[in-house]
């Protein structure tokens, strides 16, 4: 068991005193970069600052009890802490303000996200794990209020997991599962559900989490009061105060942000509480100030009366910690001894504006040499143009008159330069070319890479393994297979678990875990609250910390409840890190072809075009699911893996390979050949529309079906222009609505793929009605394509062409 801050030995008065002046130190240079980050946006050097000023000294406390292997999941005011917990520098705190796409300089983001969202890199060059334990982790920031929440559920439950499972290197990610996950949130915050979903689930779990509440009154401009049914969060959390003797709720502790010995002694018991009893805490710091307002938008004067911004100018935590030091006393052996005197504190804050000073300076200076050189090495390329084009001349003219140049003007002025050359062929705009060519390169890296894994282990190097069978391969229900590969899976993958609603006790509602908490224990296997936002988080935040966690999340209708989680977070994980970061979870869902409003939608395409950065795995069966679960598991990129809700219960003959064959991604299967129309499907519909495609051989017309399999990645060997060249005719059928899923499916095959080129007829898409499908079989055959739509429609364009073979139905 760790030490905790409160356990450590009494220290002597010259290290009293040093620990307090560093402090004192590392507040003043936070409150000074505040300063200067915002003296910097309003004079045209960054686009936006949004600080930290006013909390240094409950971050600081809260550094304290941080230790190596913790974590932290926040928001973005968070500076002091990240200072204080060695995650940040004053130059990479600039460089981050200046959006520099270094991530050397900027290791947080490499310039992707605002200032203020920190981050540290879990993860070596090559993508691989670094030892967690040995460093101070955060997760990376998001900017949506009380995003951050439901990741920190999952960060502060390993380590419960980690307590007693262990696996080949599981010791890179915890120590005995000692570790303690710290979440930080706006006071306004609190009024958002992942607030309090995210704390119900922790007091029920008993997780090792502090969560730390920044309350200074306001959210923006609007007071608390109007924020929540009651005005102090304390109160209104005071239900969720564990009991003596209950293993259910959180310790809550207030204390106020300017009393320094008070938030030392308020963040060491909440580290005792939450690292020896593993015991969520609250740590509602109250009657903290804001120096400067919201952000760089607007100013605080608009909405503050002047009682409270009074009030706050006393009341900085700054001035306050700088009046205890000064009236600090205590004898030692008969004499009087103080922590520093008027002076002492001065000479800290002229060095602390020293200190910003040149880090801004440093900062500013690299981030401008990389325009520069771009610059310097273009320049002298456009101006060897001149000669060719009158127009050159002009737009190195308007080019130089720039007060303040960015990468996107140099390359304007080269775009612009060979737009006007267009068409001569000299070896100075070949040069110009060449050299566009490099330097897109190379912001095509600092700008838009990593959304997924770059490293060997990304899903599409996952090499297929078929599933194999025997005389002896039994025919059984889907679920057999999905609940015996799982069972593989748990035998072959100690670090992988499965939660959800109903996933455990009963294994799952069609029983694709039967059995598996009974073999594995309620652990790995696990039932959930109804809870789905929180489900999710768990999953992401224990993927951040080395398990491989699948996420149940019972019905595909209710991903809705986690689209802000994927969209948000999961999805951008690897790049809003540049490479710094994964969380390589697994969604599992099950959907399609069920009746009724709110079991049997379909928002395929808003998981398709909110969570760019997942992958999006869509089988036709149980064993193309089981496959796409093995090959996941082998990968470290995050996906969904929507399994048919009408299959389970379908026979399948069962591998005699389980838990080891493979599906690949972004590989279509073609399921039945032929020549005058290439029907693509997947999922559930791929059952009607093979139907579909017998009826239509009896009618004289070869249908060739094509199951896409995934959806993202999207058949990455353009199989299905090469169908389409065969057979001239494109039909994409789908049960999503209009213009969902058959879209992005047209849009990949006839844009990307360019198989436009080979069309005899108009591409068709048959989709769903735009509205949920009614109850019962009726309601699901006059709202979903049936075969006999599919039938009717794909006949149809063989009736435009050919009349008089194909004669009109109707």
């Amino acid at each position: 068991m760790q030490t905790t801050y409160i356990e450590t030995q009494q220290i002597s008065f010259q290290d009293f005193k040093n620990q307090i002046l560093e402090d004192y130190k590392l507040g003043r240079i936070s409150r000074e970069m505040s300063y200067l980050g915002r003296r910097e946006v309003l004079t045209g050097k960054a686009k936006f600052g949004i600080f930290g000023d006013g909390k240094e000294l409950p971050q600081l406390a809260m550094a304290k009890v941080f230790k190596n292997g913790d974590f932290r999941s926040g928001y973005y005011r968070d500076q002091t802490f990240a200072l204080a917990a060695d995650a940040l520098t004053v130059e990479s705190f600039f460089a981050q303000l200046y959006a520099d796409t270094s991530v050397e300089r900027e290791p947080a983001s490499a310039g992707r996200q605002m200032n203020g969202h920190f981050a540290t890199r879990s993860l070596n060059e090559d993508g691989s794990w670094k030892d967690l334990t040995a460093q101070k982790n955060i997760s990376s920031d998001i900017s949506p209020t009380a995003g951050q929440m439901p990741r920190l559920l999952g960060l502060a439950q390993a380590s419960k997991i980690y307590k007693t499972v262990k696996f080949d290197g599981s010791e890179k990610f915890s120590k005995k599962g000692n570790e303690i996950a710290f979440g930080t949130i706006g006071d306004a915050s609190t009024a958002e559900g992942h607030f309090w979903e995210t704390l119900n689930a922790a007091c029920a779990l008993q997780v090792p989490m502090i969560i730390s509440i920044w309350d200074d009154g306001y959210g923006i401009s609007v007071p608390t009061k109007n924020q929540r049914a009651k005005a102090d969060i304390s109160e209104m959390l005071s239900g969720f105060q564990r009991k003596e003797g209950e293993n259910q709720g959180c310790e809550i502790i207030q204390v106020k942000a300017w009393d320094y010995p008070a938030l030392l002694d308020a963040y060491a018991r909440a580290e005792h509480f939450a690292r020896t009893e593993s015991v969520p805490v609250v740590v509602h710091v109250i009657e903290v100030t804001q120096p400067q307002g919201h952000s760089t938008s607007g100013s605080h004067e608009r909405y503050k009366n002047e009682e409270r911004l009074s009030w706050e100018s006393q009341f900085d935590g700054l001035l306050k910690f700088r009046e205890w030091i000064l009236n600090y006393s205590i004898e030692i052996e008969g004499k009087e001894e103080i922590i520093a005197s008027v002076e002492e504190l001065d000479l800290i804050d002229d060095e602390a504006k020293k200190t910003v000073k040149a880090g801004q300076k440093t900062a500013w200076e690299s981030y401008q040499k990389t325009i520069t050189d771009l610059i310097g090495s273009v320049l002298p390329l456009v101006e060897n143009l001149k000669g060719q084009n009158t127009e050159i001349e002009n737009y190195i003219g308007q080019f130089n008159k720039l007060v303040s140049k960015a990468k996107k003007d140099a390359f304007h002025l080269v775009r612009k330069s060979l737009l006007a050359t267009r068409g001569t062929n000299s070896a100075e705009r070949s040069q110009l070319m060449q050299k566009y060519n490099d330097i897109f390169e190379v912001e095509k890296d600092n700008y838009s890479s990593h959304l997924y894994s770059q490293s060997q282990w990304k899903a599409e190097n996952v090499k297929e393994i078929k599933p194999t069978y025997s005389e002896a391969s039994e025919d059984v229900d889907g679920r057999v297979v999905i609940r015996n590969n799982f069972d593989k899976i748990f035998e072959k993958y100690p670090e992988t678990l499965v939660f959800g609603e109903d996933a455990g006790n009963i294994g799952d509602v069609n029983q694709g875990l039967e059995g598996m908490q009974e073999k594995y224990g309620d652990v790995r296997v696990a039932d959930t609250g109804i809870r789905e936002a929180t489900i999710l988080g768990q999953g992401i935040g224990m993927a951040m910390r080395g398990l491989r966690p699948i996420a149940e999340i019972q019905y595909l209708d209710y991903i809705l409840y986690c689209l802000q989680g994927m969209s948000d977070d999961l999805a951008t994980v690897q790049y809003r890190t540049k490479g710094g970061q994964k969380s390589p979870l697994i969604i599992r869902t099950r959907g399609h072809r069920l009746e009724g409003v709110w079991h049997s939608g379909s928002p395929m395409a808003g998981i398709l075009n909110l969570s760019k950065g997942i992958l999006v795995l869509v089988p036709r069966n149980l064993t193309k699911a089981a496959g796409f679960y093995n090959t996941m598991l082998q990968s470290d990129d995050p996906s969904i893996i929507v399994e048919c809700l009408n299959g389970y219960r379908l026979k399948e003959k069962q591998p005699d390979n389980l838990g080891d064959f493979t599906v690949p991604v972004g590989q279509i299967e073609v399921t039945k050949e032929g020549k005058d129309v290439t029907l693509v499907t997947y999922g559930s519909t791929w059952r009607i529309v093979m139907e579909a495609a017998e009826e239509l051989e009896k009618l004289g017309i070869s249908a060739e079906v094509i199951d896409v399999q995934s959806l993202i990645p999207f058949d990455l060997t353009h199989e299905i222009a090469e169908s389409v060249k065969k057979t001239n005719r494109l039909v994409v059928i789908d049960e999503d609505v209009e213009g969902g899923t058959s879209a992005f499916i047209l849009q990949q095959i006839l844009e990307k793929q360019k198989a436009f080129r080979f069309l005899d007829s108009d591409p068709l898409t048959i989709a769903a009605n735009d509205h949920r499908p009614a109850y019962a079989s009726d309601g699901d055959y006059f709202s979903k394509p049936s075969s006999d739509d599919m039938v009717e429609r794909i006949y149809a364009m063989f009736n435009e062409t050919n009349p008089q073979k194909y004669p009109a139905i109707f």
